[in-house]
Parts: structure tokens; C-alpha cells; sequence
């Protein structure tokens, strides 16, 4: 049975106003199949299978006879050509409605010798978000922390652990291997499954070197290419203040709660572990809703940090984002209250023009509280996608 998604749903729609292209991409397994089936009116067409693919070998009478058509090109990047046929839609048959799916960047293969530039539109599929848990059956966030987001996952009652494993050897099979021109696959997995244990962390190349047994300059490639496939987000610092400010070293996420406790090795989840687990949520929130991956953190060189910082259109005008699990206003004491503050206070120092957000999971409706000579805006995730579109 499918179940209805009416955010992505509207989004796709939204989209198709726009241009008759879109790429619709998210990591294996995330849904982006079951959401085109859930579309009014498609056509929908498997590109793994053989006899599709024999479809494309004339692009121009296959693309004929979908006139005013609605059509779904799913796995796109098994066909011969892809972006020749995207380009040619896009080109001389714009009433063709088209979606091509896909699990990686357009440009990240080498298959796709055009990238579609002013021709197409982008969705990003991401794991479940908050606002959807409670369709697909459980409301409970530890549940969707642990079990995380990817659809078949969430909806199981025992912790998929198998599945956990034979998702990241397809990954290695079906993307990795189809895609990218990548050698060695213990080191390329053993680097993915250390990357989601320590998610949430400050990456450093040179750590990883030798438990994966490659040098530090093939530790980097693999990171952009695990980044390109959406299994991992670089969050890199927010700085124009150099000499005050950490400049060069990226916070690295896991795309989801699920694989990072997997990774870890937890099979239940103690008070002390949701704290990091809901910043991975947050991001992924933000992600989604926004449609964005120009999402930053920030930190000095005394220790102050702020999780999130989104930059908006307007010059100078940044959006501070500090993710606390329970409302801490009402349950921390007052050195904990001083050390958030401090973090808003050293960075509104550089940047005064914008919000200071505090979002939590527990809030019903938002508040504000002035500590001194800053205004802290306590939030759900609701509020916040809205303070900060």
C-alpha cells in the first residue's frame, strides 16, 4: 500500500510548473520510487530492465509517443545516454512531463556529459521527516532515531539489522561500482561505516588513512563521493573573521539516525545519545524542507560554536541554530544557560543581523527570552522551517 506524502507530492507538482525536467534524487531506498507511484497519472518506466532500455535506442520516437504524457524514467543512469535523452525532452518535447530518478548528483557521473544547467529542476528526497512519522504509523522519535528514515526501515517493528548491512553492501554494488571508479572496496567501506559511527564530528583526513589502508588523498576523494551520493553531509564552518574563526575543518553528518546507531553499535538508545541524534534530525529537517545544502556551522577559536548557520539573500543576515533535544529554558541550570548564551553572544559579536534560534523537540508553542543583549527565539522544527523560509 502506498501511503501519501502530500509535502513531496506538492513539491514534485510545483516543480513540473516550472520546467518538464526534474531530477529526483535521494540515497537507495529512501522512497523515491513508491513516490513517483504515488503521483495522479504517470507513466512509469524501470530503466534497470532490458526491454526499457530497448525503448532509447530511438529516443525521439519513444519521447513522440509520450506527448502529454507524464513520465517516470526510474534508475535513468542505466540507460546508455541519460542527459541526451533528458536534453532532447527538454529540448523539442517540453509537453512531455518527465521525472528521472537517480541516487546520486547529476554531474556525479560520468554517464551524464551534460548536467541539464537551466533546463531542469531539482527535488531532494530525504529521509522521513518529522511531519511524516506519524502516516507511516509511529510517532514515537525514538523509534525514528534508531530505526531512522528510510521508509521500509521505519515501518518495521524489529531493528533491520541485516538490512542495515545489505543496504551498504548495494550501495557498494549498485551505485559505487556503476557510477564511480572506485578500487578498493574494503577501504571504500570501512571508511563509509566510520564516517557514520563518528557523524556529527570534525572530519580529518589523516585519521582515517591508515584503518583504511589508503592515503590521505584517496580518504578525500572518497569523502566527495560519498557526499555527492547524499550518504553523508559536509557541513563546513562559517567564517570571514580568519584570525577569530575555524576556517578549514568540516563537521561530516550521516544522511540518517538509523545507519549512525548502526554504525555505533547501539541497539537502544540511552537519555544521553538523543542529544545527537536530534541534531541529526534538525539537519535533516532543514535539508529537506529547504531544499538547501548551503547550510554551515560556526566556531572560534575559544570554544564558542553554533550548530547550524543558514545565510539568507539579504547581505549580512545569518540564522543561528542551536539543537537542544528538551526545552532547556525550563531544565538546565544556569551554568548550562550561560555557556548557550555565551555560544549567540561571542557569534552575534561578528555577525549581528539575524535570529538566534534554540529548537527543540518538546515545544509547543515558540517563545522568546532576552538574556542580556540577546533575544533567544525557543522552537519546534514547525516554527523553525517557517522563521527560516
Amino acid at each position: 500500500m502506498l501511503i501519501n506524502r502530500p509535502f513531496w507530492q506538492q513539491l514534485i507538482e510545483k516543480a513540473w510548473q516550472q520546467k518538464s525536467i526534474i531530477w529526483l534524487m535521494g540515497v537507495r531506498r529512501v522512497g523515491k520510487t513508491s513516490l513517483c507511484g504515488s503521483l495522479d497519472n504517470i507513466e512509469y518506466f524501470d530503466c534497470e530492465s532490458p526491454r526499457t532500455r530497448q525503448l532509447f535506442d530511438d529516443p525521439e520516437s519513444f519521447l513522440a509517443s509520450q506527448k502529454g504524457k507524464r513520465v517516470i524514467l526510474d534508475e535513468i543512469h542505466r540507460l546508455n545516454n541519460p542527459s541526451e535523452v533528458l536534453k532532447l525532452a527538454a529540448d523539442h518535447y517540453p509537453e512531455v512531463k518527465i521525472i528521472a530518478t537517480g541516487s546520486s548528483t547529476l554531474g556525479a557521473s560520468s554517464k551524464f556529459k551534460d548536467t541539464l544547467t537551466g533546463r531542469k529542476r531539482e527535488v531532494w528526497l530525504t529521509p522521513l521527516l518529522l511531519q511524516e512519522i506519524k502516516d507511516f504509523g509511529n510517532e514515537n522519535i525514538q523509534h525514528r532515531f534508531l530505526f531512522g528514515g528510510l521508509p521500509s526501515f521505519f515501518l518495521t517493528n524489529h531493528l533491520p539489522e541485516q538490512d542495515f548491512k545489505e543496504w551498504i553492501d548495494a550501495f557498494w554494488a549498485k551505485d559505487i561500482q556503476e557510477l564511480f571508479r572506485v578500487e578498493k572496496r574494503y577501504s571504500f567501506q570501512k571508511f563509509t561505516e566510520l564516517l557514520l559511527a563518528y557523524s556529527g564530528g570534525i572530519f580529518e583526513a589523516s585519521k582515517f588513512s591508515a584503518p583504511c589502508e589508503v592515503s590521505r588523498q584517496t580518504i578525500t576523494n572518497y569523502l566527495a563521493i560519498l557526499e555527492e551520493t547524499f550518504v553523508v553531509h559536509v557541513v563546513r564552518p562559517y567564517s570571514t573573521h580568519k584570525p577569530t574563526e575555524i576556517v578549514m575543518a568540516p563537521k561530516v553528518y550521516s544522511f540518517d539516525t538509523g545507519f549512525s546507531c548502526y554504525a555505533k553499535g547501539w541497539r537502544e538508545l540511552r537519555t544521553e545519545d538523543s542529544g545527537v541524534l536530534w541534531e541529526h534530525c534538525v539537519l535533516n529537517e532543514l535539508q529537506g524542507q529547504l531544499q538547501t545544502r548551503k547550510i554551515n556551522y560556526w566556531r572560534d577559536k575559544q570554544g564558542h560554536e553554533i550548530d547550524f548557520v543558514l545565510r539568507h539573500a539579504r547581505n549580512n543576515f545569518l540564522t543561528a541554530i542551536e539543537c537542544k533535544f528538551t526545552n532547556l529554558s525550563s531544565n538546565l541550570g544556569q551554568s548550562s544557560i550561560n555557556k548557550i548564551t555565551g555560544n549567540f553572544k561571542a557569534f552575534r559579536r561578528h555577525y549581528p543581523q539575524g535570529k538566534n534560534y534554540i529548537v527543540s523537540s518538546n515545544i509547543d508553542k515558540p517563545f522568546e527570552r532576552r538574556f542580556d543583549d540577546i533575544v533567544l527565539s525557543f522552537v519546534n522544527v514547525k516554527d523553525l522551517i517557517q522563521g527560516c523560509r
